[in-house]
């Protein structure tokens, strides 16, 4: 009955903060956070919880503030693993916290946060907590709410089929070989180096492929939105043909492509996606962002194309978790504590 936690110190700091006006979230607030997450997992019997490693000390830190309380009753441990300060940290340590047992990792970051935590975690169920800038594959909850929906899904006291929820992903192509995935979407540019990670300038946007969206998303899933909802539950995507800024496109999309950052979005043209449906990349060399990463470089003559798989990561559905929990009694005691 063991739980594992990875904290992303980098979260909600990226070049957005600049560009737009985007909240950064302290890393002394992921700490509180921490200690609220590990006071909720105490409470249901969890019995260990691995944390990744990081440059900040989220470890320490937080077990530091929980000193005065009586500490815990849980074993926490720090994974044995090198920091390269990237994101490989998180793939390597969901990995590793995969092969020790864990029943779920909860993790402390964005869309780009999660997508490399789920290509480590394997069929571990993810509890995503939003701390970062694009925050469609992370849930806004309080603390002590995430430990303990985390901490029924990891002590059985709530089955699997009621509180997991099978998300979607994409899967890139590059020459007919699979090379990385996005959670969200994926993000064609009219570039040929990664340079600034970030996506926030439309005017380099040519193509959108999508797992989901809403209009009230934050981040380019809001463009997906504007034309049609699309719920993390409903088995397609949607792809988005984009112009040229002042071009004369047949229409634009009004969106909230960053915090702050709403802009209009040209559209040439859009269609939904179904299961295992390949979109192609129409113009190369390009780069292409995946869940607002730029990653993936495209050369001159390569072919990448991009699919739509129902077979994304497990998360925990936190409502329906404690929903669950609370039908069967589970907070329910008959007798005052001794």
């Amino acid at each position: 009955m063991s739980v594992g936690i990875i904290a992303n110190p980098a979260s909600g700091k990226d070049i957005r903060r600049l560009v737009a006006h985007a909240t950064v979230f302290d890393n002394n607030e992921k700490v509180n956070l921490l200690r609220r997450i590990l006071l909720g997992l105490d409470s249901l019997g969890v019995e260990r919880v691995w944390f990744m490693p990081d440059y900040f000390g989220f470890y320490q830190r937080a077990l530091d503030g929980l000193a005065g309380q009586g500490g815990l009753n849980m074993e926490t441990r720090l994974l044995d693993m090198p920091i390269n300060a990237n994101q490989e940290d998180s793939r390597r340590a969901a990995k590793l916290m995969a092969d020790a047992g864990v029943k779920c990792i909860i993790t402390l970051g964005g869309d780009g946060t999660n997508r490399v935590v789920a290509k480590g975690a394997g069929v571990v169920p993810l509890l995503p907590v939003s701390t970062g800038t694009n925050n469609v594959f992370p849930v806004m909850v309080e603390g002590t709410v995430a430990g303990l929906a985390a901490g029924l899904v990891a002590t059985g006291k709530v089955a699997p089929e009621e509180s997991l929820l099978r998300t979607k992903k994409l899967i890139i192509y590059l020459n007919d070989q699979p090379v990385d995935i996005a959670l969200i979407d994926a993000v064609v540019l009219a570039d040929q180096f990664t340079g600034s990670r970030a996506v926030w300038d439309v005017g380099k946007i040519k193509q959108i492929v999508a797992t989901r969206g809403a209009a009230s998303n934050i981040g380019i899933a809001s463009v997906v939105g504007g034309l049609r909802y699309i719920s993390i539950a409903d088995p397609k995507g949607m792809q988005v043909a984009v112009d040229e800024p002042g071009e004369d496109a047949p229409f634009y999309v009004r969106a909230a492509i960053g915090p702050g950052l709403v802009k209009r979005v040209p559209v040439t043209g859009y269609g939904m996606l179904g299961p295992e449906q390949r979109v192609a990349v129409r113009e190369t060399p390009c780069v292409i962002a995946v869940d607002g990463e730029r990653e993936i470089q495209v050369n001159a003559g390569e072919r990448a194309e991009i699919e739509l798989s129902l077979k994304g990561p497990l998360v925990v559905d936190v409502e329906r978790t404690l929903a669950a929990a609370a039908a069967r009694g589970v907070f329910r005691e008959t007798r005052p504590p001794a």
